[in-house]
């Protein structure tokens, strides 16, 4: 391909090709040096920069910086320059040595690392560690868990759900379904202490169980209204009463798409009956363990971290008419959740994660 007018080409030779290509491959280097290694490789293509841009996703002026930098001090040009202040006392090879043994290995007496464990394996203070764990964003005292969904119509759902929030269509009200079950009437043992200047509010560490309810909850993803119900038990026969509270809700000339999880309750016989007799009613069902992508999740947690978390009820019935209050509350200015990951996005994703799991090994 031929280069632009004034455009310096760029020529590898081997061992500068395997380095490079080998940052791109490595799992453990850091992000930013991955991208100009990326970026250096399409330019030895014979590319422009501007072409190099849109197939990386990145800036013009960002590809003529590396490309320039590359050119003139090659490999080590591609490495950050040193800031202003006092001379670095830890090199670059010290800095990837604690890096790489973050990343790759593990104690023989523990499960992570800690600063002081690995200052102790590799020679240096705790504090040096954490500054190095802090600036390429290690945290090796966290995890973080996972479930990835192997439901067969994994793509199919996810496209299907994602384009009912992306381009709902006409005439019609998206809502998103779910229960928030077994929410349980806590009270502490004793009175809760209030905050003071200095001092945090103080409660009970333990305490007293007075029963649970369910919350049967459908969010409108064009308003943000929630059409909420409370129910003592979890079956089919209170998802069925749920589904007659929407059918009134909602304006008789809307057709409804409810998207939902695959629970039992929502396919059983009973409920199937009763949606052949509507059907203006068209269920979409969210990918096995992925209710990630049901938006009335985020409304559940938004709930309990206002109002379920801190809060004491005496009983059952204090609780009902605290979630149903709550609700009410939220309902007189509600706001939508915004979706913006498109179906292609978030498979691309999924696929990448993928790939980073069958990389381990395990």
């Amino acid at each position: 391909m031929a280069q632009g007018h004034g455009l310096a080409p760029v020529e590898l030779t081997p061992a500068e090709r395997e380095a490079l290509e080998s940052w791109t491959r490595r799992s453990t280097t850091a992000q930013a040096l991955a991208q100009r290694a990326r970026i250096v490789l399409e330019c030895a293509e014979g590319r422009l920069n501007i072409e190099v841009a849109d197939r990386l996703q990145v800036a013009r002026p960002t590809v003529g910086k590396w490309r320039s930098r590359f050119l003139e001090h090659r490999l080590d040009g591609l490495l950050d320059e040193p800031r202003p202040g006092r001379p670095r006392l830890i090199g670059d090879r010290d800095v990837e040595r604690v890096i790489t043994k973050t990343l790759e290995t593990k104690p023989s007496d523990a499960t992570h690392w800690t600063t002081r464990t690995m200052a102790k394996g590799v020679g240096m203070s705790h504090a040096t560690v954490g500054r190095i764990w802090r600036a390429f964003g290690l945290q090796p005292h966290r995890v973080e868990s996972f479930k990835l969904s192997n439901d067969p119509l994994f793509v199919d759902k996810v496209r299907d759900v994602v384009g009912l929030y992306l381009d709902p269509p006409e005439r019609a009200m998206v809502l998103c379904v779910d229960e928030k079950s077994q929410i349980q009437a806590l009270d502490r043992t004793q009175p809760t202490l209030p905050m003071r200047p200095g001092q945090a509010e103080r409660q009970t560490w333990d305490y007293e169980r007075h029963g649970t309810t369910n919350l049967f909850a459908a969010l409108d993803v064009k308003s943000g209204h929630v059409i909420g119900s409370v129910h003592r038990h979890h079956r089919s026969r209170e998802f069925l009463e749920f589904l007659r509270t929407i059918d009134g809700a909602v304006p008789a000339e809307l057709d409804v798409h409810l998207i939902l999880d695959n629970y039992t309750t929502h396919k059983t016989e009973r409920v199937k009956r009763w949606l052949v007799r509507r059907p203006r009613f068209h269920l979409h069902f969210t990918p096995t363990y992925s209710s990630w992508l049901n938006l009335v999740e985020r409304w559940f947690a938004t709930l309990t971290e206002k109002r379920l978390r801190r809060s004491a009820h005496r009983s059952v019935r204090r609780l009902e008419l605290d979630i149903g209050e709550w609700v009410r509350s939220h309902n007189q200015n509600p706001k939508p959740f915004r979706w913006t990951k498109t179906a292609d996005e978030i498979l691309a994703s999924v696929a990448r994660f993928c790939q980073r799991t069958s990389e381990t090994g395990h």
